[in-house]
């Protein structure tokens, strides 16, 4: 009798990396044996968000790599999760709650369906986001130009 092996996949930017990010990759390990970080590449970001991150894909994949429940880090280089799914065969994918109940969420959990992998959500960390973080050092960046 073969053990199951319950494989997790986590996608994210992971740029400018936070305390948030560092809470959904632990809540991700505690709910499967073997977990996944999809670095989102620079290209994709750039598509689904309209800006590149300030950390480029192989230094987010390094910093990635070296976290201790991350298994495995991979560059998630296509927009459609399903074609990742394709290549990675895992079991359960993890987001932030903050995508529960949206467009986004609802397409992601009927696409899944279909292949028998579960979308499960983990509480967002509202006090600290890559965006907050993004728009204060563009802030920051402009006010010191414009003192220049």
């Amino acid at each position: 009798m073969g053990v199951t092996v319950r494989i997790g996949y986590a996608p994210g930017a992971y740029d400018l990396f936070h305390i948030g990010h560092l809470n959904i990759l632990r809540h991700a390990k505690s709910r499967c044996d073997f977990l996944i970080a999809g670095v989102v590449s620079d290209e994709m970001l750039e598509l689904t968000k309209g800006a590149r991150p300030f950390i480029p894909l192989a230094e987010r994949l390094e910093i990635v790599s070296h976290i201790d429940v991350v298994d495995r880090a991979v560059a998630e280089v296509v927009p459609d999760k399903v074609d990742t799914w394709r290549e990675l065969r895992f079991d359960v994918l993890f987001k932030g709650d903050d995508w529960r109940g949206t467009p986004k969420g609802i397409r992601l959990e009927q696409d899944f369906a279909e292949h028998g992998v579960e979308i499960e959500y983990f509480p967002y960390t509202i006090h600290t986001s890559s965006t907050q973080l993004r728009r204060a050092l563009t802030a920051a960046t402009e006010g010191r130009s414009a003192a220049v």
